[in-house]
């Protein structure tokens, strides 16, 4: 077969990276087009080529012919070496594809590599999500309508319906009985206006590159796979997630699913150990220390409010009423929150002819409570002064509370919070 190149591509998803299935077609012969080897052989790991082509800065450079994958249809770039300079980006410019290096290239003539541990982790991944998308399909008839390769994971998009963890648990056993059978993955080249049984029909002309899961799955795709499934390793589904209208499943495949149970596993017994307990047991112990934790925090809440119930009546005794029988308490308090006092100016004001007014630095902000009988409008008071300073802040005739924009403006509000005298 000639050299293959890529012509100008239609994308179907607009405002998102296609999924793989929305390949471009295929035109063969084009002198211009740069000749993309990974599109026949995803293992090829070294070739010679020759730079046609480089940016003024010779940072760029276009080759005659590459097995460098480009970022397209949510799989990222491959990295490697050129002329024994580091990869740093690949593009896809249609035509041609855009090397991005470290440094400039010093020849024309450039032995290349690929980088092969990133290469073999994407093929895993996207050949996985192939199996996922046509498995989701078949026992579900849930459409994947988008496909994003990430560092750590990678995610689908599926539409037609809910996906809980029982239907979740119903793919991956599935996805991975058909890797343990081992079935090949096909690449072949068909003319579009002849090809059938795709998993998602493909709207463009020419020559369209199937991958196809034997007895499972045919789809329209660019990217790199592997030969058989038996290759993917294991396909293991990590969380779903509820997007707009979609419901995104986030899984690993081969090297990164084992990685990542090694990493769960260590985490669970570190837990085990904390317990020291079987390894099974951890979730119970975990559920039964978290309503011992609820437990007690509810019963601190109580005890902070019984003490500030306390704290508000003995502050009430403690202080002499005025002339007109009122009783006001007015703290400056250096930082904290205003919640803290809440109770206890609650608890003061519940006596007779009672005022509590709090200031606090940091944040700049007041407090004011007032019983029903002590002639003082906590709301209208407390946003009148702090209007007056340039804050906001309001409440009920009861309670009410405030915040300025600098803690000297705090000496101003305490003063039109002055009660009124009887």
């Amino acid at each position: 077969m000639g050299a293959i190149g890529v012509t100008t591509a239609i994308p179907m998803y607009p405002n998102q990276a296609p999924p793989c299935n929305s390949s471009p077609p295929f035109c063969q012969n084009e002198i211009s087009m740069t000749d993309r080897l990974y599109y026949t052989d995803s293992y090829l790991r070294e070739f010679a080529g020759r730079i046609v082509d480089r940016s003024a800065d010779g940072l760029t450079v276009y080759l005659d012919r590459s097995a460098f994958y480009p970022s397209s249809g949510g799989q990222p770039f491959d990295t490697g070496t050129i002329g024994g300079v580091r990869v740093v980006d690949v593009v896809d410019e249609e035509d041609r594809i855009a090397h991005r290096l470290e440094t400039p290239a010093a020849a024309d003539a450039v032995e290349c590599a690929i980088d092969w541990e990133r290469r073999f982790d994407h093929m895993q991944q996207h050949s996985g999500q192939h199996l996922l998308s046509a498995v989701f399909e078949e026992l579900h008839g849930l459409r994947t309508v988008s496909f994003h390769l990430g560092a750590d994971s990678a995610t689908i998009d599926l539409e037609g319906g809910a996906v809980d963890a029982r239907t979740a648990q119903q793919v991956e056993r599935r996805a991975n009985q058909v890797i343990y059978e081992n079935r090949p993955i096909d690449v072949r080249f068909e003319e579009a206006a002849e090809v059938q049984g795709l998993r998602k029909a493909s709207s463009r002309q020419g020559t369209l590159r199937i991958v196809s899961i034997d007895g499972l799955d045919r789809s329209a795709c660019g990217g790199t796979h592997v030969r058989a499934t038996g290759e993917i390793g294991v396909v293991l589904l990590r969380k779903l997630e509820k997007v707009r209208q979609s419901v995104r499943v986030e899984f690993l495949c081969g090297g990164r699913a084992v990685s990542r149970a090694r990493l769960d596993y260590e985490a669970l017994t570190r837990a085990s150990q904390q317990f020291c307990s079987p390894l099974d047991d951890v979730p119970a112990l975990v559920a039964a220390q978290l309503d011992s934790a609820r437990a007690a925090e509810k019963a601190r809440q109580k005890l902070e409010l019984d003490l500030a119930a306390y704290r508000g009546r003995e502050l009430y005794q403690a202080t002499p009423p005025n002339a007109g029988g009122v009783r006001r308490v007015t703290q400056r308090i250096a930082s904290g929150t205003l919640e803290g006092l809440r109770a206890v100016a609650q608890s003061f004001t519940a006596q007779p002819k009672a005022i509590f007014v709090a200031a606090l630095s940091d944040p700049p902000s007041v407090l004011a409570a007032s019983s029903a009988d002590a002639g003082f409008d906590a709301g209208k008071m407390v946003k009148e002064a702090v209007t007056a300073a340039g804050g906001r802040g309001g409440g009920t005739p009861r309670i009410a509370q405030g915040s300025v924009p600098r803690a000297d403006l705090l000496d101003a509000v305490l003063a039109k919070l002055e009660a009124p005298r009887a």
